[in-house]
C-alpha cells in the first residue's frame, strides 16, 4: 500500500507539466513562441532593412555538419554514410536519421537532392566553429549574434526579430547563405544543439517574428498520409534525442515502450480534435486513469505535453529549458518511454515498469 500511494503522488505532480506554444499567451508566460503568423512591411520600413548594417555572422566550415549544407546525396554519404532512417518532415524536406551512438546524433533534411537544413546533437558530433557544451558566453565574445536578422530570398526581403529570450536561448546566427539556429541549455548555460538551414527552410519554419516585403514561401499543405509519415518520424526523433540528452547527463537510456506510445499518441489526438491542452481528458480521464485503460503495468508514471512546436528537436529543447519537463526527461527512475504526436500536439509518458516477482 505504501507503493501505491508513492505512485499516486508521483503521478500528480508528473500531471502538472504541459508546454504550450501559441497565439493567445499570457504575458507572464516565459515560454517561446514560435511560428507565429508572418506581417508585410511597408516601403519604408523595406529601406530601412536594407541600409541596416547587419554582423557578418561567421564562416561556412569545410567540415563538421554545417559544410553538410547544400551538398547532394552522393556527398552526404561520403560524410555520414547511409542513413538508419529517412523520415518526411512537415515542411517538404526529408530527415536523414543518422543516430551513430548516444553522444553522436545528426538528422539531415534532403529537398530536391540537396542537404537545406541539418541538426546535431551529441559530445561528438562536430558543429564548428561552435561546440556542443560551449559556453554561451563565449559565443556571445564572438559578436556573431544579433537581436535582427536581414536577408533576401528571390527578390524579396525578410527580417526576424529575436525576443530578449531568444537570445538567450536559441539565438539566430547568419553564417554566408544560410543560418546557425543555437539551442542554449540555459540551466547549464552551454549550446545543447544546433540546427543549420537555408533560407527558404528557416522561412518556411518560421521560428522568430518575421516581416517581409514581397513573396512569402509557404510549408506544403500536407494529405492525411503525409501526417502519418510526419508523425510516426516525430516520435522516433523525440524518442532519440531524449536518449542522447539522457546520456550526457550521464542517465540510463531509455527503452521504447509501444503499448505506452499508443496511450501517448491517443491523448495528444484527443487533445488536437476536442481543442485543448491539459493532462487530463474529459473522455478517457488521467494519465494514470489512461495508462490503467490500456492495462499498462508500472511502478512510476510521468507525462510531458506541449503544442505548436515546429518539429521534434524544437518540442524537446522546450522541454529541456522548462524545469518541470526537465525533471521528467532526466529523471533516473524512469525506464521506458512512450512518445505520440498528431500534428502540432506532443505527448510523452515515461514509466518505472513495474518489477515482477
Amino acid at each position: 500500500m505504501r507503493t501505491l500511494g508513492r505512485i499516486l503522488v508521483f503521478v500528480a505532480i508528473f500531471l502538472l507539466i504541459g508546454l504550450y506554444i501559441g497565439y493567445n499567451e499570457e504575458k507572464n508566460n516565459d515560454l517561446v513562441v514560435e511560428q507565429k503568423p508572418a506581417s508585410k512591411v511597408d516601403e519604408t520600413l523595406e529601406h530601412e532593412i536594407k541600409e541596416q548594417k547587419i554582423s557578418n555572422g561567421v564562416e561556412q566550415p569545410q567540415q563538421g555538419l554545417a559544410s553538410l549544407l547544400g551538398k547532394d546525396i552522393d556527398g552526404l554519404k561520403e560524410v555520414l554514410g547511409n542513413p538508419d532512417r529517412v523520415d518526411l518532415s512537415a515542411y517538404g524536406f526529408h530527415w536523414w536519421i543518422f543516430n551513430q551512438a548516444s553522444d553522436h546524433y545528426i538528422q539531415a533534411g534532403i529537398l530536391n537532392d540537396k542537404v537545406v537544413t541539418a541538426y546535431g546533437t551529441g559530445q561528438k558530433v562536430d558543429v564548428m566553429p561552435f561546440e556542443i557544451g560551449q559556453p554561451i558566453e563565449d559565443i556571445f565574445s564572438m559578436n556573431v549574434i544579433e537581436p535582427e536578422v536581414t536577408f533576401e530570398y528571390n527578390g524579396s526581403t525578410f527580417k526576424f526579430e529575436l525576443s530578449e529570450q531568444d537570445m538567450n536561448t536559441r539565438p539566430l546566427v547568419k553564417m554566408g547563405d544560410y543560418f546557425v539556429q543555437l539551442y542554449i541549455d540555459k540551466f547549464t548555460s552551454s549550446v545543447s544543439s544546433i540546427r543549420y538551414m537555408d533560407k527558404e527552410t528557416i522561412i518556411k519554419q518560421r521560428p522568430y517574428e518575421m516581416i517581409y516585403r514581397g513573396t512569402l514561401v509557404d510549408p506544403p499543405a500536407l494529405t492525411e498520409s503525409d501526417w502519418v509519415r510526419v508523425e510516426a518520424g516525430q516520435q522516433k526523433q523525440i524518442f532519440d534525442i531524449t536518449n542522447v540528452i539522457r546520456a550526457r547527463h550521464k542517465l540510463p537510456l531509455l527503452e521504447w515502450d509501444e503499448k505506452t506510445a499508443e496511450v501517448a499518441y491517443a491523448h495528444s489526438k484527443d487533445m488536437a480534435i476536442e481543442d485543448y491542452f491539459s493532462h487530463e481528458s474529459e473522455k478517457y480521464g488521467n494519465l494514470s486513469e489512461r495508462l490503467s485503460a490500456a492495462d499498462i503495468l508500472y511502478e512510476v508514471a510521468g507525462e510531458n505535453i506541449a503544442a505548436n512546436y515546429m518539429d521534434a528537436p524544437a518540442v524537446v529543447e522546450g522541454w529541456l529549458n522548462s524545469e518541470p519537463h526537465r525533471e521528467a526527461l532526466l529523471n533516473e527512475e524512469f525506464s521506458h518511454l512512450g512518445v505520440g504526436v498528431y500534428q502540432n500536439h506532443y505527448t510523452q509518458n515515461f514509466l518505472k515498469k513495474w518489477n515482477q516477482p
